[in-house]
């Protein structure tokens, strides 16, 4: 298998579409033409991580974190992202990150950690605008119904808990082929009136390719009259942060327990306790406090993060307990997700998970 082909089924499980635009994922060194020897779950690319994937004869490194992310200007070695980036080129080391494309995903960073937690009920806390499109076509009554179920199998139709949602209105339709044309249905020269279809469906903009190309071959007309229409509407899918429920309401102090147990962490930096009970709870791999107000106008008795400065944690207004887990620890279910996904798609080569602890932060 060449990179390229697993890029590919990368990419359908988390599609690049969805990263933010700050961000550098995808493909950042290597060439995507070349045979994959065996793949090297990461959670970031250091050079200790580059050094695993040679002494495993690996040449292909998926990390969550790009090393490249403000880009390079020079390749002299000075810093460590140049170092990196030089050792896996002198190697035949490609290296690839998700970063944000996963963070924005229902079932990535925050959702990894809100099934940790236990969490009921949960909620995008930050949907990404602009996700979702609409698609409008027309066809005649008697291939209605092929075209919308091919519209189906390519995604279209999806909505929440709810599959193959579509609006459906009967009328006429007008055309008068020209010198040339092949029509369905007609004469050259001559207009016609046919009784059409007006389907009209819903998909994710990243499944737009996919989903035109399947209306065009199972559409019955020579040339396909669509519409492509972008949406306001908040897409529960896509974005940041999750928001859920604990099953019982639970004393801050025991929550705050249970989480340095659950996630094992080595401390938890908080803001002062409200004195009552936990039921609502915010979390968001990675930094976070972008995301305050957010969590506190959803209710959230709790916000889980990391990277809270000082005074952000006053934001909390004695409204909603911050919690700074740290950014490693937030994201430590990452790597192992990784993994899982690329196992169930792979079996021709070997995928392992780094034994490199990339944690830059040490505690007392």
């Amino acid at each position: 298998m060449k990179i390229k082909q697993l890029l590919q089924a990368i990419e359908n499980i988390i599609p690049l579409h969805y990263a933010e635009d700050f961000d550098n994922t995808g493909l950042l060194v290597g060439n995507p033409e070349q045979e994959i020897s065996g793949v090297l779950i990461s959670h970031d690319t250091t050079e200790k991580v580059v050094e695993e994937a040679i002494s495993k004869k690996m040449n292909l490194i998926v990390s969550f974190h790009p090393i490249i992310f403000k880009g390079l200007k020079s390749l002299t070695g000075k810093n460590y992202v140049e170092r990196v980036v030089m050792k896996a080129i002198k190697n035949d080391i490609a290296i690839y990150a998700v970063h944000t494309a996963l963070d924005n995903q229902y079932f990535g960073v925050s959702g990894i950690l809100a099934d940790q937690l236990n969490l009921k009920n949960q909620k995008v806390l930050l949907p990404q605008a602009k996700t979702l499109r609409q698609l409008v076509t027309y066809a005649p009554l008697a291939d209605a119904e092929k075209v919308r179920q091919a519209l189906f199998d390519a995604g279209a139709g999806k909505i929440g808990k709810y599959d193959e949602c579509s609006f459906n209105v009967k009328g006429i339709g007008t055309y008068k082929p020209l010198e040339g044309a092949e029509p369905y249905i007609g004469e050259i020269g001559k207009r016609q009136e046919e009784s059409e279809e007006r389907i009209s469906v819903i998909f994710p903009k990243h499944l737009q390719r996919k989903i035109l190309k399947s209306l065009f071959e199972n559409h019955p007309y020579e040339e396909v009259a669509y519409e492509v229409f972008e949406l306001m509407n908040d897409n529960q899918e896509i974005g940041l942060g999750i928001i859920g429920e604990l099953e019982n309401p639970v004393d801050e102090r025991e929550y705050l327990e249970f989480l340095k147990k659950k996630l094992n962490l080595k401390c938890i930096r908080y803001s002062s306790l409200r004195q009552k009970p936990i039921k609502k709870v915010a979390v968001l791999g990675g930094s976070g406090a972008f995301a305050i107000e957010a969590a506190k106008s959803s209710g959230a008795d709790i916000y889980i993060t990391s990277d809270i400065k000082y005074h952000e944690f006053y934001q909390g207004d004695n409204r909603m307990i911050i919690a700074d887990i740290g950014h490693f620890e937030s994201e430590q279910f990452t790597k192992s997700f990784l993994f899982e996904q690329l196992t169930k798609k792979i079996r021709n080569f070997a995928v392992a998970l780094s034994e490199t602890n990339t944690n830059p932060i040490n505690y007392l």
